[in-house]
């Protein structure tokens, strides 16, 4: 279907609406007069044929009827015209207005355009169809002076159609299109261009969920817009005009860049458009005198502009000065109100987007600072904007040339916020890479030395219009956000050299400077939408600098600076500092200066920063908050987790809000969002700086079980998400590696405590909650954040019932809820508590195996994980308890599990990386009784073969290395028959391969690993294949370093260790019969080249590196090089010992000798000095 809406972009003010007035001021008619006057004219004209008398007459009075009234749904909700009511209508008008009578040609186009326009309406394909057919042909046929309201009457047609009005796009679009034509800046009428490039504008607008224009077609739009903003305002013209041409080519310059990637081009034009946006960027601004670049190059190095004539300016004030003069002159602020009128999709000229002019006078305070003369002219003074307030007055609007004046500074304001929504567009839609090479022409570097560059933090400190403003701090919103990556790079903890400047000191100079230039305009903000718009750039800030490469000192200020804000009047501020105060707690955590300002009682405003609206901040005051009396400063709980507690908690005392949460009888609670936003910060809290919050551990609980016995939902969640972290932050408090000493961990005692009130309390309604699977998915997450130690004293009947609880949530038909539950049991599986109760490992399993075999992926990667964990304890039992739990487990339900887990190999990657990990354990884990079953012959085949498979596939790098450790895990149990099985060659084969011919230099680790494994020469099978192990591995080693991939690279002091040790292994094992392929290996230049390597690897102290991700089995880490050189001269002495044996014993014994030789000469190398 054809839509029509009644907003070009939704980013822009929509015109207000126009309203008949009566005599006396109050609005004609009624809502069901308006449709009972459409009703009647609509049926009036149906009935009109093209033959009819008087025809003129009737259609022109009908018409003016028509336009008489006014549709819009937005004034009068009530109105209620059917959408194929008004396409009937139009289709039959279409056809009696020849287009030989113009002027009725011209009052159909306005009523087109009035009644798509106001009531929003759909067209189907018919009626855009008859349109656009005919307003084309009014192009060709009628007068140019008709022109301007029929193209007025096609950008309402067309808007977001543009894909489905092909047939006529060459004919507006094409190399004589008359879009074109009066589109071009050569065009004197400059109305008629401004209304061509609206509907250029329009044509590319996309619907979501609609195919977008066709690339031609967007890409001549692309360039007449580019073109039109790149083109100086022609002699003559009435700089109003000029501007609504302005605004209609960044609107259509919008469009083409929204919702995908960048298109149109390289670098020149991104240069072309980023320098076009930013000399609009200043539009209007008296005083600047600039000789804008045509081009914007990427550059790491700042793009100076240069004045066009080298005027003093006047030094600027001192910043503590213009502080003092910007606070006395502000005043506070209530809640600023939005307007939400309708604007014209064809003529936005009357847009009602007003900056009143007191928000002019407020404007006063926002020269303090730097006193920025960003290229000012000298009369201009050292403000931005100072002529713009010289007369300001609330008579401004009543004088002629006042309002003049006002009206152009409006004109000039929407100039300014529309090339930033394109300049916003831009950001999105080009390579975040290829833009980081133009930061610098919209970042500054250093806010000393010279005259500063003019950016968008000049825009977001000095402009007059909050909307403005607002738009360029989303633009470096958007420009910040991802940019860790980028921003990583930032360094000053040392000196730079002073010969030259690194980049890494230049960007953290740029940190630096955004955030002094981000905290003067929160101090100089009034607008409430604005400040929101201020604190959210920070949080975006904070969330991707790399503060522990910058010098301390950059978190302390705007702490303190964020806490009287915590209590301001606008929800939306409070949500936002909220925000900024979770990027805080989670930036690098733990920071060490976070961690100090974490540590710091709360301090009254007076003493620490506050802002000037404090008299506007204080409408709640909280006795719990600002009282460190209370506990020592050490143990005290941090502030802002006590500020966050209250926000949760406590009823706020001001009622003014109208997002209050309760009910008209008691105390309302914050608002929902503020709420919801607290949680946020104290789930943040605990992940990152745990330490500090578990002595608030049984507070924080009950909050949580506060939160899960409320009825918001969402306040549920985050209940339900804050328990989690608090679990999981005692469980790695217990983990070895952390070496967190036991008098710094929550004692267990108080752990079981916790979750016996946790589990006895709304956390079992919240499990059990099927109208809210979202929450009950959260809810089972809670239980395997429990600690282990913990779960073994819970009493037997808690430990019952979450055990159940996970069961039987395993079968819920919501794929979120099954997919946490059968997680959930894979932790479980884990517990030492748990894991030798063969029942519970038996229910676990075939609950698992179940799920394997669910529709959804989700659910199958995580009982795949699951099952892995399983056979992991299938592996701690079988050496700790023994036999006795492998003879208790059932050969059936081992059957199933190693047949699952061949199927779940061939699945998805995510499903495979897993199962492959199952499959080792299980092919190490089955004894001798069952191998030789032959219910177990054709399964173990599959499972052998299917490890094989994945090896050599295209699967990621994690699936085959999950996949080469599963054979090592399977060459450990003896019982398996590699010496006589067919599939033991393919085994073999495909490790030689991998380790010889894989990209991945840790898969080519966990290969050697394995090949490593088999403790006896037997396993190896014949000859053949044993020197194709050693050729593979041989080969392996002398390619050690032969790679493209410097990633890759870091690995190969790894993969030379374990390669070694797996040369040094068969040599181990070997016999009689491998002597003479072995002493050819040795005797010539391999041989010199391996001996090489082993000598480094018995001299090595530490060995496997970080190739082998903290798996040292099969690679020998754990030996010291004095253990290493005992195993080779063992190895000597044992190969002294054999005896050649058969028909080839002289070819043997000259085999043998050369490797006695090697090894002997190896040994001496390696004691000697």
């Amino acid at each position: 279907m054809a839509s029509v809406k009644g907003n070009e972009l939704g980013t822009y003010t929509e015109a207000a609406p126009f309203t008949p007035l009566g005599t006396d001021g109050w609005r004609l008619g009624s809502p069901s007069d308006v449709e009972k006057q459409f009703s009647r004219c609509a049926a009036k004209l149906r009935a009109l044929r093209a033959d009819s008398g008087q025809l003129r007459e009737e259609l022109n009075l009908l018409f003016d009827q028509l336009l008489s009234e006014n549709y819009n749904k937005t004034f009068d909700p009530n109105i209620n015209i059917r959408p194929e009511d008004v396409c009937t209508l139009l289709k039959h008008v279409s056809c009696l207005v020849p287009l030989s009578q113009e002027h009725l040609v011209i009052k159909l186009c306005q009523l087109v355009h009035h009644l798509l326009n106001q009531l929003k309406v759909i067209m189907d394909e018919r009626t855009l169809d008859v349109l656009v057919n005919y307003t084309a042909g009014a192009l060709k046929v009628c007068s140019t002076w008709t022109h301007s309201d029929v193209l007025l009457a096609l950008s309402t047609i067309v808007y977001g159609n543009g894909p489905q009005c092909h047939q006529h796009l060459n004919d507006l679009l094409g190399e004589d299109g008359v879009l074109l034509l009066y589109s071009s800046p050569s065009q004197p009428n400059m109305e008629l261009r401004r209304v061509a490039l609206t509907c250029m504008a329009n044509i590319c607008l996309r619907i979501p969920g609609q195919p977008p224009l066709d690339d031609q077609y967007r890409s001549v739009s692309f360039r007449v817009f580019l073109k039109t903003l790149q083109s100086p305002k022609p002699p003559n013209t009435d700089e109003l005009f000029y501007c609504m041409v302005i605004q209609a080519a960044l609107k259509g310059l919008q469009c083409c860049l929204s919702g995908g990637k960048w298109k149109f081009g390289g670098g020149e034009e991104v240069g072309s458009v980023l320098a076009a946006l930013k000399r609009l960027l200043f539009q209007g601004t008296p005083g600047v005198s600039v000789e804008w670049p045509a081009v914007l190059y990427p550059s790491p190095l700042p793009q100076y502009e240069g004045l066009s004539a080298s005027k003093p300016v006047e030094p600027p004030k001192p910043i503590e000065s213009q502080k003092d003069a910007a606070n006395k002159k502000r005043k506070s602020k209530g809640k600023g109100k939005k307007t939400s009128t309708e604007e014209s999709r064809g003529d936005d000229g009357e847009e009602d987007d007003r900056d009143p002019v007191p928000e002019l006078q407020k404007g006063g305070g926002r020269e303090g600072g730097r006193g920025e003369v960003e290229s000012l002219s000298k009369p201009s003074g050292p403000s931005l904007y100072p002529s713009w307030k010289k007369t300001s007055s609330d008579s401004e609007f009543s004088d002629p040339e006042g309002s003049a004046q006002s009206k152009l500074r409006l004109y000039h304001g929407r100039v300014r916020q529309g090339a930033l929504h394109c300049l916003l567009a831009v950001v999105k839609a080009v390579e975040k890479r290829t833009l980081y090479g133009y930061w610098s022409s919209f970042i500054p570097d250093s806010p000393v030395g010279g005259l500063p560059p003019l950016t968008l933090l000049t825009i977001i400190r000095k402009d007059p219009s909050p909307k403005v403003r607002a738009s360029a701090l989303q633009v470096l919103s958007a420009m910040l956000d991802g940019s860790r990556q980028f921003l990583a790079v930032a360094e000053d903890t040392a000196s730079p050299r002073t010969s030259y400047t690194p980049f890494s000191f230049s960007l953290a100079t740029s940190v630096r400077e955004l955030h002094r230039a981000l905290s003067l305009a929160l101090l100089a903000e009034t607008s409430p939408q604005t400040l929101t718009q201020v604190i959210k750039c920070l949080a975006y800030l904070v969330a991707n600098a790399p503060y522990h490469r910058l010098r301390p000192g950059l978190l302390s200020p705007l702490w303190k600076q964020m806490r009287p804000y915590v209590r301001h009047r606008d929800v939306n501020v409070r949500v936002s500092v909220l925000t900024l105060y979770g990027a805080l707690v989670t930036t690098q955590a733990p920071l060490p200066e976070v961690q100090l300002l974490l540590r710091q009682p709360e301090v009254s405003s007076s003493t620490g920063s506050f802002t000037p609206q404090d008299s506007a901040l204080s409408w709640r005051q909280r006795d719990g908050v600002s009282s460190p009396s209370r506990t020592p400063e050490d143990t005290a709980p941090p502030w802002l987790l006590q500020l966050c507690v209250l926000l949760v908690t406590q009823p706020r005392e001001d009622q003014s809000d109208s997002e209050g949460a309760g009910t008209g009888g008691g105390a309302a609670l914050e608002p929902s969002p503020v709420r919801l936003e607290a949680l946020q910060v104290m789930s943040h809290l605990v992940r990152g700086y745990f330490s500090l919050a578990q002595a608030c551990l049984c507070e924080i609980g009950q909050v949580s079980a506060r939160c899960l016995g409320e009825t918001d939902p969402s306040i549920q969640l985050h209940g339900a998400k804050l328990l989690e972290e608090l679990g999981t932050g005692i469980i790695q408090q217990y983990r070895p590696e952390n070496n967190v000493p036991e008098s710094l961990r929550v004692p267990i005692s108080q752990v079981v405590l916790f979750w016996s009130e946790v589990l006895s309390g709304p956390l079992n309604g919240a499990l059990q909650n099927e109208q809210h699977p979202t929450l009950q998915t959260s809810a089972c997450d809670t239980l395997p954040s429990i600690l282990p130690q913990a779960f073994a004293q819970l009493p037997e009947k808690m430990q019952l019932m979450c055990i159940t609880v996970l069961l039987g949530l395993t079968y819920s038909e919501n794929y979120l809820v099954k997919t946490a539950a059968v997680r959930a049991l894979g932790v479980y599986i884990l517990f030492p508590c748990l894991r030798e109760d063969v029942m519970f490992v038996a229910d676990t399993a075939n609950t698992i195996l179940a799920a394997l075999d669910d529709r959804s992926p989700n659910v199958r990667a995580k009982a795949a994980w699951s099952l892995g964990n399983l056979t992991d304890t299938l592996i701690v039992n079988m050496e700790s308890v023994g036999v006795d739990f492998q003879e208790e487990l059932s050969d059936m339900l081992l059957l199933k599990m190693l047949q699952a887990a061949t199927r779940a190999s061939a699945d998805k990657d995510r499903v495979k990386s897993n199962a492959v990990r199952a499959l080792g354990n299980l092919l190490h884990f089955l004894r001798q009784s069952q191998l030789s079953r032959s219910a177990f012959q054709r399964p173990l085949e599959d499972a052998v073969l299917a490890l094989v498979k994945t090896v050599q596939s295209e699967a990621t790098m994690k699936v085959r290395w999950n996949a080469c450790y599963a054979l090592g895990n399977a060459f450990r149990n003896p019982a398996l028959p590699l010496d006589s099985a067919p599939w033991s060659c393919d085994a073999f084969s495909s490790l030689c391969h991998v380790v010889t011919s894989c990209k991945n230099f840790k898969v080519r680790i966990k290969s050697a690993a394995a090949l490593a494994v088999p403790a006896k020469r037997g396993c190896y099978g014949d000859l053949k294949q044993f020197s194709c192990v050693w050729r593979s591995l041989a080969t392996a080693l002398e390619n050690s370093e032969d790679t493209n991939d410097f990633l890759e690279y870091r690995y190969s002091a790894s993969l030379r260790h374990t390669l070694s040790q797996a040369l040094l292994h068969l040599l181990s094992v070997s016999q009689s019969q491998d002597m003479p392929a072995l002493g050819t290996s040795l005797a010539g230049e391999e041989g010199r080249g391996i001996k090489e390597h082993l000598i480094k690897y018995l001299r090595a102290e530490e060995g496997g590196g970080e190739g082998a991700d903290g798996e040292k089995d099969a690679v020998g880490d754990s030996f010291t090089p004095q253990q290493r050189v005992g195993g080779l001269q063992e190895t000597l002495i044992r190969l002294k010992e054999l005896k050649a044996e058969g028909e080839e014993w002289g070819e043997e014994e000259r085999g043998k000798e050369v490797v006695v030789n090697f090894l002997e000469d190896l040994l001496k190398t390696c004691e000697g000095p």
